[in-house]
């Protein structure tokens, strides 16, 4: 892997992972930052601290990947499916919804910021990912 490949799947792991697990332990706080008030209602709770579980274990993998040669393409996949799926979801919400408060969008930016990394870490032809799907290949050559 190269400097650049481990950046962007540390980056994106460490945002995913800590976003995950704020939202799993202290949602209210989370939501509170972007001016959203949660209440105590159990069943919202509940369908927050779901996603934001799989979110944090998602980052988990993100990270284990850079030292896991077992676990990178997993990683990276991690990586896409959040740092793609999330901008999609919150650009969709803009334009069905109208425009959200402004940590939501900058929320959006740093989640286009990350996707725009790691498709530049692991375009086509460069690192690890490349040379892995080029032995791969050749082997069947």
């Amino acid at each position: 892997m190269t400097f650049l490949q481990k950046l962007a799947l540390g980056i994106a792991g460490l945002t995913a992972f800590g976003i995950g697990s704020f939202i799993l332990t202290a949602p209210q706080a989370f939501y509170a930052s972007y001016g959203i008030t949660l209440g105590s209602d159990a069943s919202l709770l509940s369908e927050l601290r779901a996603p934001a579980a799989g979110l944090a274990a998602l980052g988990a993998v993100m990270l284990a990947g850079i030292k896991s040669p077992t676990l990178r393409p997993s990683s990276i996949v991690a990586a896409f499916i959040v740092f793609l799926g999330f901008p999609v979801g919150r650009i969709l919400g803009l334009l069905i919804d109208g425009v959200p408060s402004d940590g939501i969008l900058a929320a959006l930016v740093l989640e286009l910021a990350i996707a725009a990394l790691c498709l530049f870490a692991f375009r086509r032809g460069t690192g690890h990912a490349a040379s892995s799907h080029m032995t791969h290949k050749t082997k069947r050559i």
